[in-house]
């Protein structure tokens, strides 16, 4: 009976085309067959993210440093790790730029965010699940947001998709403050800068920093050539996030977030406040799906995917 429980575990793991697998400080997807990204949870991991980020050709779309050291990449804002969600500002605490060995830090210094649990390593035939409990430290330790994180990863012929489910729970009163450095971010590869083939797009038509930078639109399209393939990265911001549609604090040289607190600084209004409280015990849900393409965003028919993920429940 033992080796025929076995011999089903190993048979279902066989056929999985999304392969999710755990080591000590990281998490690897492996989607029909090809490496797709790694999840850091560390304890030398000041936050949680993903790195890298692969098409379903194999094309790597992020960029590599600070993990990595690779020749003709910028060595900028060494705080822009793969794909990270975190904000510049919780109750004065810099949760964004918060880099151990960075210059500058918010006024109430850099906070961390810890690893409490992994609740989910599952693979499947069609999909496979990340589950994961963070709890986000100032830095006297003192906990200020419990996070509870779900990622899960689609198998797909010629795209990656990722469903990002997250949801935050006040352990104290806090205040997301109004600061365009946030929050659900992707930092791209160079080859994607504008200044080589990069260019984003917005719902509404509007195309590069600055018609893009700092306006509202429910999903934004970053596309450019990688390794001689036409490729694009979209996030979609579900209607159900709070102040949908979001902000895009999203930058030329490949600095590509969805930020909904930033309203002061993406306005230049400092009438404005885009702070938002949040009492002990209040919680709020953030919501995105990203997906890696070939083509641009027409191609990938991105307005047509956002309306598909806009029903979800």
């Amino acid at each position: 009976m033992k080796l025929r429980v076995l011999f089903l575990a190993l048979s279902v793991s066989c056929l999985a085309q999304v392969q999710v697998k755990q080591s000590p400080d990281r998490i690897s997807v492996t989607i029909d067959g090809k490496p797709f990204t790694e999840f850091f949870v560390g304890a030398d991991a000041v936050k949680p993210y993903l790195h890298p980020l692969r098409s379903a050709s194999g094309k790597i779309v992020t960029r590599s440093y600070p993990m990595e050291t690779v020749e003709g990449e910028a060595k900028d804002h060494p705080h822009h790790r793969g794909l990270w969600f975190t904000h510049g500002l919780v109750n004065e605490v810099d949760f964004w730029a918060n880099e151990k060995n960075q210059k500058g830090a918010g006024k109430a210094g850099r906070g961390v965010i810890i690893t409490r649990r992994i609740t989910a390593v599952e693979s499947g035939k069609k999909k496979g699940t990340i589950g994961a409990n963070f709890e986000w430290q100032e830095p006297s330790g003192k906990g200020l947001l419990a996070e509870q994180r779900k990622m899960t990863f689609y198998s797909h012929p010629t795209q990656r998709w990722i469903d990002f489910d997250i949801t935050l729970t006040a352990l104290e009163d806090v205040v997301f403050g109004d600061t365009k450095e946030g929050t659900f971010a992707i930092r791209l590869t160079t080859s994607l800068e504008e200044k080589h083939s990069g260019k984003m797009h917005s719902a509404d038509g509007k195309a590069g920093e600055k018609e893009v930078w700092g306006k509202r639109s429910p999903w934004l399209d970053y596309d450019g050539v990688v390794d001689g393939e036409k490729l694009g990265l979209a996030i979609l911001d579900h209607p159900s996030n709070p102040r949908h549609p979001t902000y895009w604090h999203s930058r030329g040289y490949g600095l590509y977030a969805a930020n909904p607190f930033g309203v002061r600084d993406f306005e230049r209004d400092k009438t404005k406040s885009g702070d938002m409280q949040l009492a002990k015990g209040g919680v709020v849900r953030f919501r995105y799906r990203l997906i890696i393409h070939p083509g641009d965003a027409a191609e990938a028919k991105i307005a047509d995917e956002f309306k598909k993920y806009a029903k979800v429940k």
